[in-house]
């Protein structure tokens, strides 16, 4: 399971650097929903690392509570890492959006805090992986 915990470790850092890259080209809308992104995926590495044979979801908050049965301190990090979970539909569809896009709605702002929010995610996993 180490090397799928490693693989899917390396995609969420790499999420986090495309989730900079479309905040730093204005598109803010896909810097949260990445952002998003690398959240579900370091929560997904932490899991096969601890040897689930499979892991589904999308919800950040599920990922956690799935985590604290082998860690009960990611109970700290799930009150911050549910803020990333409005990103998921909201970001990408316009029926989610009573009368625009998403592209029109996100601000710069709110695309640093879900980058900033997925950078402590993905330190707090990465701080239980290494001292597992």
């Amino acid at each position: 399971m180490k090397f799928e915990q490693d693989r899917w470790i390396r995609q969420a850092q790499a999420d986090l650097d495309c989730a900079k890259s479309n905040h730093q080209s204005g598109f803010y809308n896909w810097g949260c929903f990445i952002s998003q992104q690398s959240g579900e995926k370091i929560l997904t590495a932490y899991l096969y690392g601890k040897g689930a044979e499979d892991v589904w979801g999308h919800s950040l908050a599920d990922l956690c509570e799935d985590a604290t049965n082998f860690d009960t301190t990611f109970e700290m990090i799930k009150s911050v890492a549910v803020l990333l979970d409005k990103y998921y539909f909201l970001t990408r569809y316009p029926s989610q959006i009573p009368s625009g896009i998403s592209s029109d709605i996100f601000t710069q702002d709110e695309s640093s805090k879900a980058i900033e929010i997925a950078e402590e995610v993905i330190k707090f996993v990465i701080e239980r992986i290494e001292n597992s």
